[in-house]
């Protein structure tokens, strides 16, 4: 299964800039497994869309509000993306949400069979960061059922 790791946030708002330090470390690994895709994905909100068009997995990694302690890091799947009650969880408005409510209603190509997010709580220190960029790839490549 192909997948796509698509890392979501504002660099100039550090509260939001997690997504994006996971990208970077990301860029920085030697040995990327083959068939994943890393997508700086910034603040392109429904643009994202012709990437979601592939099939394969997605694995989504954003800075969110309310989920668990500062600190921690969160997965969540596509229904519970789905169902979370306030959409500012995800700090970009309806951002993710709305992403993935429009998705079925667009999409030209084929959709995703499987799509996560793994958010991280309060601003990311280095261990968080390291600990997201592996647990993206762990789950691109194997999917989310051991962190589970």
């Amino acid at each position: 299964m192909t997948a796509s790791i698509i890392c979501i946030g504002n660099r100039f708002v550090p509260e939001d800039a997690a997504g994006l330090k996971v990208f970077d470390r990301l860029q920085k690994m030697h040995h990327f497994p083959y068939g994943v895709t890393i997508i700086e994905g910034g603040l392109a909100g429904l643009n994202l869309l012709p990437l979601l068009e592939q099939g394969g997995r997605v694995v989504f990694v954003d800075a969110v509000a309310g989920f668990t302690q500062p600190g921690e890091i969160v997965l969540l799947d596509h229904q519970e993306i789905m169902d979370t009650p306030r959409p500012d969880h995800f700090n970009h408005g309806t951002g993710l949400a709305y992403l993935l409510t429009v998705l079925p209603r667009v999409c030209d190509g084929k959709l995703p069979e499987e799509i996560v997010l793994v958010g991280l709580e309060g601003e990311p220190t280095l261990q968080m960061v390291e600990q997201a960029a592996m647990m993206s790839v762990a789950i691109a490549t194997q999917g989310p059922m051991e962190y589970r």
